[in-house]
């Protein structure tokens, strides 16, 4: 075997003519390599916006899907119902500011985790709507999800605002019975 049997075929980046360009990266619907185990992703032209255009655009779809929800998802909207009541208090009730965050952040994670929820049921009902094992343990882990927040804003609500209201409240109630 001689050396130049082994040499690399093309020569190296310093000893290459000047009108030669440098290869394009690979796109990211593009194989990495021959050992990549992930298949091709289709082009998507959707995803070619950036910088100001891209969260212009983003912004537009999240108004978009925020109307969605209030137009087609019952439990979204008696949710939002709650919230125009919840965080108006969360706002103004005198407790302190971390207690605030907390407040307004559990009804938040609530509307969230709705949103969440019913993107799963679109995206199972889009598939198909005879019934399937899969499909309903789907919505009925989105479900749960929703009941865990649910419970940890109502948990949150309580533990902060009972031990700083509640004896006034019953005092309250108590002098009115």
């Amino acid at each position: 075997m001689s050396g130049a049997a082994n040499a690399p075929q093309n020569p190296p980046a310093l000893h290459r003519p000047a009108q030669a360009e440098p290869p394009e990266p690979p796109h990211l619907h593009e194989p990495l390599g021959p050992d990549d185990p992930l298949a091709p992703l289709p082009f998507n032209p959707y995803k070619g916006n950036r910088g100001v255009t891209r969260a212009w655009k983003a912004l537009q779809y999240s108004i978009k899907g925020f109307r969605t929800a209030i137009h087609n998802e019952s439990a979204f909207r008696q949710e939002l119902t709650l919230a125009a009541i919840m965080v108006p208090i969360g706002v103004f009730v005198p407790v302190e500011p971390v207690e605030r965050v907390l407040l307004l952040g559990s009804v938040m994670l609530v509307l969230i985790v709705e949103l969440l929820n019913s993107s799963i049921e679109n995206a199972v009902d889009r598939i198909g709507l005879e019934r399937n094992e899969l499909s309903g343990r789907a919505k009925d882990l989105g479900s749960a999800a929703v009941t865990v927040a649910l419970v940890t804003c109502v948990m949150t609500w309580g533990l902060i605002l009972v031990p700083r209201f509640g004896p006034t409240l019953m005092h309250w109630i108590g002098a009115r019975g």
